[in-house]
């Protein structure tokens, strides 16, 4: 008989050979810029993700700095909105000034920027508005132009997340031409239409106020049109893929591992973050046990980073761990 327990006997032995293992540089921590000053506001349906103004962002910036995570991933909230999210590409924008602030301080973590439309525009949609539909190609050049703003301001990696045809190649394009051939674009390549965002639509005042992002956001039943949204990115000049939300696509984070050879992130997306902190505050689960449970499934799967709300609390885990 094989006994399998010899190698359970102990945490000693376990640890030792323990296969899937998680890493604070692996960790990237999503964090929300809100125009205007002194602002430390807390988003009611993530308990302990506030939104931040520039001038407070120090407070959020030094634990992160400390933490020994990679870096942040940067979601604005511009006093203006309008039609055609004139505020995502205005160089003195809420983003722009808070990527500059953190490259000035913070030279040594890594700025991801996130491009798309949906915190800037009026009614909430990730593209341009026409008779009630979001029209893809009259998109591209407003993304392109928030890429670059982006990358003027010190930006180290942008990152498309409205799921618009063809913004990567329209992306690298413009970046390219304008001198900014060296950075890297890590592109939601497979992001679904989910329940699990309704958070941080909370936390990003970005709720679309007619509709849904079905059209243009992928269905969660297809794994097939996964793989190819992800190759055709990779196509137009993705450095980087990702699959979102996390947990109730594992399945898809395992095959994208196992059909491309980049990096591949996992977003542990708002809703994910919110229903661990829900059954946790009423005494159901052990917090600690079930995050660290949770990003170790998602690192199994196949992601080599991870976006999660739980990243500075589990960066101070795994150090009391070491």
């Amino acid at each position: 008989m094989r006994r399998f327990r010899r190698l359970r006997a102990s945490e000693s032995i376990r640890r030792l050979v323990r296969e899937t293992h998680i890493e604070k540089s692996s960790l990237i921590y999503p964090i929300f810029i809100e125009e205007g000053e002194n602002i430390k506001k807390p988003v009611d349906s993530m308990p302990g993700v506030f939104r931040w103004s520039v001038d407070r962002l120090g407070e959020i910036m030094e634990p992160v700095r400390a933490s020994g995570i990679s870096g942040v991933l940067l979601f604005g909230i511009p006093a203006h909105k309008d039609p055609l999210g004139t505020s995502a590409y205005d160089d003195n924008g809420v983003t722009q000034n808070a990527i500059r602030k953190i490259k000035s301080e913070y030279p040594g973590t890594l700025v991801i920027a996130d491009v798309c439309l949906c915190e800037y525009t009026d009614h909430g949609h990730c593209g341009v508005v026409e008779n009630g539909r979001i029209v893809n190609d009259l998109t591209l050049p407003l993304l392109a132009k928030e890429a670059v703003s982006f990358a003027k301001a010190g930006a180290d990696i942008i990152a498309p997340s409205d799921m618009m045809d063809g913004r990567v190649a329209a992306i690298r394009s413009a970046l390219d031409n304008e001198g900014f051939e060296d950075i890297p674009i890590l592109s939601y390549s497979a992001k679904f239409a989910s329940g699990y965002y309704s958070p941080f639509r909370d936390a990003a005042d970005s709720a679309p106020c007619f509709g849904d992002r079905r059209t243009y956001q992928m269905d969660c039943a297809n794994g097939r049109e996964a793989m190819r949204e992800i190759r055709d990115d990779i196509e137009e000049g993705a450095d980087m893929v990702m699959v979102k939300p996390a947990l109730a696509y594992l399945d898809l984070i395992r095959r994208a591992k196992d059909s491309f050879d980049l990096p591949l992130a996992a977003y542990n997306v708002s809703g994910e973050y919110s229903m661990v902190k829900a059954a946790a505050a009423m005494g159901w689960i052990d917090e600690r046990r079930i995050v660290m449970e949770n990003l170790t499934a998602i690192k199994r799967a196949g992601a080599d980073m991870i976006i999660t709300y739980h990243a500075l609390d589990a960066a101070g885990w795994l150090e009391e761990d070491r």
